[in-house]
């Protein structure tokens, strides 16, 4: 069994404004992703964001990787807010506190990265110290990155389907500090590998990758209906894979991670695929 401690080996070299430079070597900008209420899309609503994601994501340099994140954690519901006056507001706010739900918060990071292969150790080991001096004035190609990320998130924004809020340091700081600590609250503790399982603190953490578009069958779609709300009267409306959200009534994290690599690299091929 192997242990990290992140006091000796912190994942993060510096961070300015939302940009964070990993101890890897990769440089990382962070949003939080405002998304619509659940079930308040329909079909078309739902074509729209794809067509918005594909045209602001396929203007971004050849390299980048694009990572969205959705933490779900179960919380208990705190009443504090709600009026506690009348009959009717007090059984409200006796019904809902404490009550347990799932929380969700939904992020997105655009990590360049100079590695010509996306399986290179630096790439792949956050833990992985290179030499490399953070620059006191951003570099052209990062300051072309930035700029090219910052016009991919204004097109999301003027969608208006979803917003995407830049990360402050401490956010930054305080989401890491959780993330690696296993959203435990109150103390800190290590990372324990094994070879069947990782734990963190007390809680117990598995992995499940899909790797391979095959697993989502014949066809794949920008949304599909919720056969347990749909009725004959309404039609109610949800994205390919949110039933992984959605369905999972346990503390889980689903990651979706885009690779743009040499779009003329593959066009190159299938013409010559297309000549043979």
């Amino acid at each position: 069994m192997s242990k990290i401690n992140l006091s000796s080996i912190p994942p993060i070299a510096d961070i300015r404004g939302n940009m964070v430079f990993a101890a890897n070597g990769n440089v990382v900008l962070a949003f939080e992703a405002i998304l619509p209420e659940i079930y308040s899309l329909s079909e078309n609503d739902f074509e729209e964001i794809y067509s918005a994601w594909f045209q602001a994501l396929k203007s971004l340099p050849t390299g980048t990787v694009v990572h969205k994140q959705d933490v779900y954690l179960k919380r208990n519901y705190s009443a504090e807010k709600l009026p506690n006056h009348t009959f009717l507001e007090k059984a409200t706010h006796s019904y809902f506190k404490g009550r347990e739900h799932l929380e969700h918060r939904s992020y997105l990071f655009f990590i360049h990265t100079k590695n010509k292969s996306f399986n290179h150790p630096k790439y792949v080991n956050p833990f992985k110290k290179v030499s490399r001096n953070i620059p006191g004035d951003l570099d052209d190609n990062l300051k072309r990155f930035q700029n090219s990320v910052n016009d991919t998130v204004s097109f999301l924004n003027n969608s208006r389907k979803l917003e995407l809020i830049p990360l402050t340091e401490n956010e930054i700081n305080r989401f890491s500090t959780k993330y690696f600590n296993g959203f435990q609250d109150g103390f800190d503790t290590n990372i324990l590998l094994d070879k069947n399982n990782i734990s963190i603190g007390d809680k117990h953490f598995d992995v499940l990758a899909v790797n391979s578009e095959l697993c989502f069958g014949e066809n794949v779609q920008s949304s599909k209906t919720n056969d347990k709300f749909t009725s004959d009267d309404f039609v109610f409306h949800q994205g390919f894979i949110d039933g992984l959200g959605l369905n999972l009534k346990e503390n889980h994290i689903v990651n979706q991670v885009i690779y743009l690599d040499d779009r003329q690299k593959w066009r190159k091929l299938l013409d010559a695929k297309v000549e043979d």
